[in-house]
């Protein structure tokens, strides 16, 4: 599948900081500048990112015009969200593809910008991040997928949760996905398109594990999972001690994505949670479930 690979983000680019989602307090939105700026960006934020209407960053219009913005702006070379929280899912079908697919730029973010990265991919093929800034080791990993043009290869962590979850196999297809609950929510909205992919899944705990079935459930039932290639599982934080009549939530896991007959490869140090890696969004890979590994191809060019 033909896949739009932003041009790659070099020192002196500008990039923007933009909040489509809930607000980031001043103090984590300047360390992100510092970030940044550390790699030799010249770094701009967005006008009403540190707006605040409810829980969002500013009314729905205004969140959409600074990805509009930025998106319309040559100037501007990639794009990363504040942070996660609420919100996207409002604006997401409604921004200018036009210009996305007239000059591609990266989006980093996660969460609630999964609402985002699913759109971007059903509209324009263009490759994305799921990462973020916050701490050495995200924001390492997010710069090597911006300015590096190689693939990156991400190893089943035998420590973390996800690990004991794998059904043997490989699958190659493009990686897609991002949080569980953002991927249920958006059936039926249009933007699901996960025919020929391998589907990315990392949730912290909301509520319990019945929580974790219906999503999974409601994906199955849907249809939305024809096609599927391979799963590939990230983080599940909150869930390492916790059991719900002697099921945990590698049950639940196994119990439903068994009967999807792909590849599952868990174990892989992606989601939420203190210093996760990130990972490119959108580029073709390789699912080696016996060798423990997902093998991604460059998220620029």
């Amino acid at each position: 599948m033909n896949v739009l690979l932003p041009p790659r983000v070099v020192a002196g680019d500008r990039v923007r900081l933009v909040s489509p989602a809930s607000f980031p307090d001043e103090e984590s939105l300047a360390e992100s500048v510092r970030v940044l700026e550390s790699w030799g960006l010249v770094v701009e934020v967005g006008a009403h990112a540190l707006d605040r209407h409810g829980y969002m960053a500013g009314r729905d219009a205004d969140r959409l015009a600074d990805l509009d913005d930025a998106y319309r702006d040559p100037g501007v070379r990639a794009l990363f969200a504040t942070r996660g929280g609420a919100g996207a899912y409002r604006i997401a079908h409604d921004l200018d593809f036009d210009a996305v697919r007239a000059d591609p730029k990266p989006l980093v973010g996660f969460s609630d910008i999964t609402n985002l990265h699913l759109a971007l991919w059903r509209h324009c093929r263009v490759a994305g991040v799921h990462g973020f800034l916050s701490g050495a080791r995200s924001a390492a990993s997010t710069r090597s997928l911006l300015m590096g043009t190689g693939p990156a290869v991400l190893h089943r962590d035998p420590a973390a949760l996800t690990a004991a979850v794998r059904f043997g196999g490989a699958a190659t297809g493009n990686v897609v996905g991002g949080h569980l609950g953002t991927l249920a929510w958006s059936v039926g909205t249009g933007v699901l398109d996960l025919d020929g992919s391998i589907l990315f899944l990392e949730a912290p705990r909301a509520v319990g594990l019945g929580h974790v079935d219906r999503q999974l459930t409601q994906l199955i039932q849907s249809g939305s999972l024809h096609g599927l290639r391979g799963v590939a599982l990230g983080r599940f934080p909150g869930f390492e001690d916790f059991a719900d009549r002697d099921w945990t939530v590698l049950d639940v896991l196994r119990d439903r994505l068994e009967t999807l007959g792909v590849p599952v490869l868990g174990g892989l140090d992606v989601g939420h949670g203190d210093h996760p890696l990130s990972l490119a969004l959108g580029p073709m890979a390789e699912l080696d479930a016996d060798a423990g590994t997902l093998t991604v191809g460059p998220a620029v060019r």
